[in-house]
Order: structure tokens, then C-alpha cells, then sequence
């Protein structure tokens, strides 16, 4: 496999696919929380997996959120 001309063309398509999938998911969450968001697009755009494993474990943290105490759990108001 050191030939690109042997990765077949559909192996290609769908590597292109997840580049930029990831890369698009990365600036637009990065964009929206202020994270560098050219930054973590470039790099997802450039391989995969690590950029949305470095982003999600060291910029995300989806388990650090926290629920508001305000907040009413049913909806009978």
C-alpha cells in the first residue's frame, strides 16, 4: 500500500467524506463556544481520529456539564 493508485476510489471518497465532516463539526463547535475555530478545522480537515478525540476530551468535556438548578423537569406549567 505505499501506491496511492492501489487505495481503491471508493476507500478515497469516503476518507474525503469524514475529513471534511469532521473538520466542518469541529469550526462550527469551536465557532459557537470561541475555541480557535480555524484552528480545530484545519486540523480535522488534515486527519482522523485525533482532532475530535483531543477536542472532545480537552475542549468539549460533555461530562463537566452541569444541569441549572432553576430548571423545572416537567412541563405541566
Amino acid at each position: 500500500m505505499n501506491n496511492l493508485n492501489s487505495i481503491p476510489l471508493w476507500a478515497l471518497f469516503l476518507l474525503g467524506a469524514i475529513l471534511v465532516t469532521q473538520g466542518t463539526w469541529l469550526f462550527l463547535h469551536a465557532r459557537r463556544h470561541g475555541y480557535y475555530p480555524w484552528l480545530w478545522a484545519l486540523w480535522g480537515f488534515l486527519s482522523f481520529p485525533l482532532p475530535s478525540l483531543v477536542y472532545v476530551l480537552f475542549v468539549a468535556q460533555p461530562w463537566r456539564r452541569t444541569i441549572p438548578k432553576n430548571r423545572h423537569t416537567d412541563d405541566s406549567e
